[in-house]
């Protein structure tokens, strides 16, 4: 390998006939190429998606109350049955692989009435009671002032934090929105925050029109007692809210006498789960990747076990003075191999730097018209360059071979006596 005069060799084969080494290389050029903006295009449509999840806790489950289907300990099916805070203070106690078990009521919603009253403007919008780790289940950009505390909880404190989008439907640019009121329900709350949302997925606009309100203050000012909406339920690392929920909802039907399987009287959404099928998608789009990228590079590298089948028959004379002057079959073969794997490795080499080109100027024209919904910077990491180089490597060694191995096989005599 690192002899001078076998590299010189190996490149004064492969430049003897330079357009057809370059036709044969070119094969090689395009798999590791498609193969490579197949895996970028795949990892920027992973990106757009996940990024829609807007940094949420991912490891998370919404759950609220339903009908109950089953009778049990005499009381009827179709009854139905609330959430309170002893309920929450339950879950906690006997479920310590959750982190968070944050409790929610909520006033308004989508097409209501005019819930929020500021001055001379109006609106419609959702106004949560939370808990103050709420923001870590849900990530928010606080954009100025705060968001809850559990100061504000122990007090009852009636303060708000207001959405970008209300508060642009509330004051005039440029007005002072801090420590200003507004009345929800008839009821007055003093504005000491305002946020936007991580991520839009779209829906920007209507995720940042919501108001957030000590879930305390919220329960006394408009008459909820104990009583909780639903809840968003977060597992601690090393735990799946999938493989735990079973163990929440046990609780909850041994507290409300509700039938161990009745499957309907607890609702829920488990967010956890969704993203794994979309993780699983992305799995296997890389496999397609793979597949479809290593397919075209085998049409390549049966080009070049083609050529140099007919290098070997080319330099048959040759490898005859060689075997006649000593040259030992492995020095026959290896000399096949080397310029079967550099062949490959070049071309192999210049496809990965087209590739990474197209992606790099792919992202400079993301960066210049903003972000595309769904498709977030196309990439690929160093893990998979030095897949695609093992790859090359392997492909190299498998085009030679059995041009390697013709060539040990050619007997001193035969190969002078060939014109």
């Amino acid at each position: 390998m690192f002899s001078r005069d076998r590299w010189d060799e190996i490149i004064e084969a492969l430049s003897r006939n330079w357009f057809r080494t370059a036709l044969t290389a070119f094969g090689v050029l395009w798999g590791i190429f498609i193969l490579v903006v197949l895996l970028a295009a795949g990892k920027g449509l992973e990106n757009g998606v996940k990024k829609g999840f807007g940094g949420i806790a991912t490891n998370s489950m919404f759950m609220w109350t339903q009908t109950i289907s089953k009778s049990y300990k005499g009381l009827p099916k179709g009854r139905r049955f609330s959430y309170d805070l002893d309920d929450v203070a339950a879950i906690k106690e006997n479920m310590p692989q959750l982190r968070y078990v944050s409790p929610r009521n909520q006033l308004g919603g989508f097409g209501g009435a005019n819930n929020v009253v500021r001055g001379l403007n109006s609106g419609a919008f959702n106004v949560y009671g939370d808990y103050p780790e709420y923001i870590e289940q849900q990530p928010m950009n606080i954009t100025s002032g705060r968001f809850l505390n559990y100061g504000d909880i122990e007090g009852n404190r009636k303060i708000a934090v207001i959405g970008e989008g209300v508060r642009k439907a509330l004051y005039d640019k440029g007005e002072e929105h801090i420590g200003t009121y507004v009345k929800i329900n008839g009821v007055n709350f003093m504005v000491v925050g305002t946020y936007s949302m991580v991520s839009s997925n779209g829906n920007a606009e209507e995720d940042e029109k919501q108001i957030y309100v000590p879930f305390t203050a919220f329960s006394q000012a408009f008459n909820m007692g104990n009583r909780v909406g639903w809840m968003a339920v977060t597992a601690k690392d090393g735990y799946s809210i999938t493989q735990l929920k079973s163990e929440v909802f046990d609780i909850i039907k041994n507290r409300h006498s509700i039938h161990p399987k009745d499957d309907r009287a607890i609702g829920n959404f488990d967010l956890y789960e969704e993203f794994q099928k979309v993780d699983g998608l992305f799995i296997a789009l890389k496999i397609v990747a793979y597949f479809v990228g290593i397919l075209v590079l085998l049409s390549g590298i049966i080009g070049i076990s083609n050529i140099m089948l007919i290098v070997v028959k080319e330099r048959t004379k040759e490898i005859g003075i060689r075997r006649a002057l000593g040259a030992s079959p492995w020095s026959i073969r290896g000399q096949i191999l080397m310029e079967s794997v550099f062949l490959t490795i070049i071309s192999g080499m210049m496809g990965i730097s087209l590739g990474t080109a197209l992606i790099y100027i792919l992202n400079k024209i993301l960066d210049a018209n903003g972000p595309v919904e769904m498709f977030a910077n196309p990439s690929v990491d160093l893990g998979t360059v030095i897949t695609a180089l093992l790859i090359l490597i392997f492909s190299g060694l498998l085009a030679g071979f059995i041009p390697a191995q013709n060539a040990i096989k050619v007997k001193p005599i035969d190969a002078l006596r060939n014109e």
